[in-house]
This record gives structure tokens, C-alpha cells and sequence, in this order.
């Protein structure tokens, strides 16, 4: 799951990155692809921080 999560998170940022520079940052096709990365990002870090925690 923590790897085609991060596999999303790259392709999306790829994406957000080649429209970033076609279109105006404010677009709100790319506000929207930056909302959802956020929320890849938050998921990853939750993902990841309850590994840690489960660790001790």
C-alpha cells in the first residue's frame, strides 16, 4: 500500500508540475491537483507515522 501510494504521489506530481507551467498557478485544474497531492502527502505521513509509533 505505502508503495503505489508513493507511486501516486510521484505521477501526480509530475502532472501538477507540466500544468503548473502551462497554465496560471491559480487555474482551478491546478489547485485542485495540488489539494489532492496535499492529501496523498497527509496520508503517506499518517501511513508512516503510525509505523513508527506501532515501532516502540
Amino acid at each position: 500500500m505505502e508503495e503505489r501510494l508513493l507511486r501516486k504521489i510521484e505521477a501526480l506530481r509530475k502532472v501538477l508540475y507540466q500544468n503548473g507551467t502551462t497554465y496560471c498557478l491559480t487555474d482551478a485544474r491546478v489547485v485542485a491537483m495540488s489539494q489532492e497531492l496535499d492529501r496523498l502527502l497527509n496520508e503517506y505521513q499518517r501511513i508512516v507515522t503510525n509505523k513508527q509509533m506501532s515501532f516502540w
